[in-house]
């Protein structure tokens, strides 16, 4: 048997997604499962070749035809992924899925993922190659077959198994602890292969026809799921897969929205900027909320919304300080920042990180969206009276102290400053503190909040208002402009057609957008306490789609968001930026690029639709 060559380095854009709601998968166009996470989001990692070539585990299927073709594509309407493999002398495919628990929101050990193979012609030869590495290989394993399957053993009850279906592997199968299988199948034939971690009394003898019914089951889920929207405009293929992605990535027992399911993924290649995203910003959930709800789905708007007051309600019971930028999926707080030590990282990019060491960063604007967040659900699931009266603790924390500096929206980590994102999302946490009070006649220290909210605003369009840039700069004080203000008018303390707000687009368009393309801001003239470079950021990228579009420069929204569209990889996924060439940077799929894509695409259809009717007028 022949020694599988070093390969290269896929793209980052090359993958497609697959899940069960409580971690994920990706799946590379070549047949390769090289990263995943369990039993959750935020574990170690079983397989992350992704990271690390050698040391990080796969898990891969794949034609061996010399001039074998591949093409990847979802089965329609779902989170079902099927890899093509074409060439002369046969078509296959390979069709992965995580099927669901009976009830997705009890948390458990067990993850699956089946792996189908179908041969739609002829006769295609196959190589498999399992390979899993406990702990990001930091714990040694062994395998021992029997009937069926092949266990892998850890040191760890129950580590994993790989279910073969009906071949029971022989001795030669087995490499080191790994298996390696070279078959052969027909036009017709359907083999199943299923990979389980802590594999439960029923992971025995999975058979063909179980695979079936499984695949039936997960197809008919996600088909029900997406019958709940009510987008019915001009984009519609994009913002469902958009809206599945966000769904993928919600950790069904807690509610909380992972911002990508990938860690170390670089903003630059070879550079350092290489966080680990498998956790919960306060911001980037309850970003999702509006986009959830637009869609109709407000039990996951809700859910987030519940696990946002959680949070709010433990700071509550602190003595005093402020809330977390993040936690992990189950709202615990332990994200100490690890390098992970021998990664080669993806593409030489190192350090390889795990955890956040920006989790106690203060950063004010997470205040505004997480009220923002509560504001909008409140009609859904309303605040009781205890939730109530930790929300005004925490709203007590920040009358006293919105006006400190802070480490900003985008986590640098060059010192803090009086960033204007900051304080106009401080005017929105009391401004919907106070509307929620008034329509529900709450108790309330409304004269504090209102000064407060007042000073705020008058702090904004005095200090951060640069007259000779003629626009809302990233902090008092200089004349760098920063693509997160495109929120201004969108959270409403500005009108997208005021002068002051026409002129500080004007400026974000000159200074951060290359086509279609909106940098976040410049590290040049704004240092950010990190080196090297990074790519767009797509938040802003949809966000400045939005801001053109209110502005009533629809014909220009129209074209950047179509642009946008071609970035998206093979099946309209996106990672969180994109490189000058047009390569996906960064961790991938972000929750951020695709909440925003939706936001963009009902605004956008919105307005056209309101152009459209104006010129239909006689």
């Amino acid at each position: 048997m022949t020694e599988t060559p070093r390969h290269a380095f896929p793209d980052i854009a090359e993958h497609g997604l697959i899940g069960d709601l409580q971690s994920v998968a990706l799946v590379c166009t070549d047949g390769t499962i090289d990263w995943f996470c369990a039993p959750r989001f935020d574990s170690p990692a079983v397989f992350a070749s992704l990271l690390d070539r050698e040391k990080g585990g796969y898990f891969r299927i794949h034609a061996v035809d010399d001039d074998v073709r591949v093409k990847q594509m979802y089965f329609p309407q779902t989170a079902v992924l099927i890899t093509r493999f074409m060439s002369a002398s046969g078509v296959a495919e390979v069709i992965d899925f995580m099927p669901l628990a009976d009830d997705p929101t009890v948390a458990t050990d067990e993850r699956r993922i089946l792996r189908g193979i179908r041969v739609v012609r002829g006769e295609v030869s196959f190589r498999l190659e399992c390979r899993p590495r406990f702990d990001f290989g930091r714990r040694a394993h062994t395998a021992s077959t029997s009937p069926e399957r092949v266990d892998f053993d850890d040191g760890q009850a129950g580590a994993a198994l790989l279910g073969l279906g009906d071949d029971t592997p022989d001795a030669a199968a087995l490499a080191a602890g790994d298996v390696v299988l070279e078959f052969t199948m027909s036009a017709g034939q359907l083999r199943l292969f299923a990979f389980h971690t802590a594999p439960g009394d029923d992971a025995d003898g999975l058979t063909t026809q179980h695979g079936q019914e499984l695949f039936r089951q997960t197809v008919e889920f996600w088909r029900d799921w997406l019958r709940v929207s009510t987008y019915t405009g001009r984009w519609r293929e994009a913002v469902e897969r958009s809206a599945m992605v966000l769904k993928l990535l919600q950790y069904a027992p807690s509610g909380g929205l992972v911002a990508a399911p990938t860690a170390a993924l670089p903003e630059q290649l070879g550079g350092v900027r290489n966080w680990d995203y498998r956790y919960t910003w306060i911001r980037d959930g309850s970003f999702s909320v509006y986009s959830l709800l637009a869609l109709g789905y407000t039990d996951e708007a809700v859910a987030f919304a519940l696990w946002v007051a959680d949070r709010v309600a433990e700071q509550a019971g602190e003595a005093s300080g402020p809330l977390k930028i993040m936690y992990r999926i189950d709202g615990s707080s332990d994200l100490q920042e690890l390098e992970l030590d021998g990664f080669e990282g993806y593409e030489g990019s190192r350090p390889v990180n795990v955890g956040n060491g920006a989790a106690d960063q203060l950063q004010l604007d997470i205040y505004g969206e997480a009220f923002d967040a509560l504001f909008v659900t409140e009609k859904y699931r309303r605040i009781g009276h205890p939730g109530w009266a930790k929300l005004r603790t925490v709203l007590d924390w920040l009358a006293e102290n919105w006006d400190q500096p802070d480490e900003g929206v985008w986590e640098t980590r060059g010192g803090r400053k009086d960033f204007t994102y900051g304080r106009i999302m401080c005017w929105v946490a009391f401004d919907r503190a106070i509307s929620i009070a008034r329509e529900r006649g709450l108790p309330a220290p409304l004269e504090t909040w209102i000064g407060a909210r007042d000073a705020i605003y008058e702090q904004v369009f005095t200090h951060c208002w640069n007259p000779d840039r003629k626009a809302f700069v990233q902090y008092p004080g200089t004349d760098v402009v920063d693509a997160i203000t495109l929120l201004m008018p969108l959270v409403g303390m500005i009108s997208p057609h005021d002068p002051m707000w026409l002129s500080t687009l004007d400026a974000i368009g000159d200074e951060l957008v290359t086509d279609s393309l909106v940098y976040r801001y410049n590290p040049a003239a704004s240092p950010d306490g990190l080196p090297g470079e990074e790519g767009t950021f797509s938040l802003c990228s949809f966000f400045y789609v939005i801001a053109l579009a209110d502005a009533d420069r629809i014909e220009e929204a129209q074209y950047a968001f179509e642009k946008m569209l071609t970035y998206g990889n093979h099946v309209g996924l996106f990672a969180e930026e994109i490189d000058p060439a047009g390569r996906q940077l960064g961790n991938f799929p972000q929750a951020f690029t695709h909440l925003a894509l939706i936001r963009a695409a009902i605004v956008l259809d919105a307005a056209l639709t309101r152009q459209e009717s104006r010129r239909q007028r006689p």
